[in-house]
């Protein structure tokens, strides 16, 4: 199957957000008596944050703040720190580059709205994307493909004829449940995940993207 444009993840694929979202999850879950625990990784990751938050409250009920207002307390926290700490990941730049040579490129995240515009300014990627689209607008989040296969839809392209990139198990599920080809980026820690074992092509970093491979994806060569 000849594919003919690409998805992107966005945190902790093209940005190094994901250690920043668990810096932000223990500060803000922490003052509210939950224990996440000082795992490096986040046990959440891929997940629409409001199902980060009720998966929490559902184990460390608190009082106070309802689930929403944490929310916006933890979304604002990550969107402060991406624009002191956050970096763009190696080899982002060059896997946009490559991949919008050869297709549409739009962005399908797990992120609100609002924190993905507000990292895409911040590194000046918003022009990179025809199209960008959130969970916050799917009935459910990753590993559900919805927000995969309305970014393909969007793009008036088969799902069967899109490429992906994730880092996130739940993200590497919600594209093959989509039906779509799968390049995943796993943390070090992740890689061991069952779900990795589904892509197909698994890389330490967007650096490893190869032109030749992408050429005979795309089945041409590029001009």
């Amino acid at each position: 199957m000849t594919i003919e444009a690409t998805l992107f993840d966005m945190d902790g694929l093209l940005i190094d957000s994901e250690v920043l979202w668990h810096e932000a999850e223990i500060e803000i879950f922490g003052a509210l008596g939950v224990d996440i625990g000082e795992a490096t990784d986040r046990s959440t990751k891929g997940l629409f944050v409001a199902e980060v938050v009720d998966f929490w409250y559902a184990r460390y009920p608190w009082s106070g703040p309802s689930n929403s207002e944490v929310v916006d307390t933890l979304l604002a926290r990550v969107g402060e720190l991406v624009e002191t700490k956050g970096r763009l990941l190696p080899g982002a730049l060059r896997a946009l580059d490559l991949t919008s040579q050869r297709g549409p490129v739009a962005l399908a995240s797990s992120t609100p709205i609002a924190l993905i515009e507000r990292c895409l300014a911040h590194f000046h990627l918003r022009d990179r994307f025809v199209s960008v689209h959130s969970a916050e607008f799917e009935p459910y989040g990753k590993p559900h493909p919805g927000v995969f296969l309305t970014a393909a839809t969007d793009l008036g392209v088969d799902p069967d004829r899109c490429l992906v990139l994730e880092d996130s198990a739940a993200g590497v599920l919600a594209a093959k449940s989509a039906r779509m080809t799968v390049v995943a980026v796993p943390t070090p820690s992740d890689r061991s995940l069952a779900a990795f074992g589904l892509a197909d092509l698994v890389l330490d970093s967007l650096e490893e993207l190869d032109e030749a491979w992408l050429d005979c994806l795309f089945a041409r060569a590029i001009a």
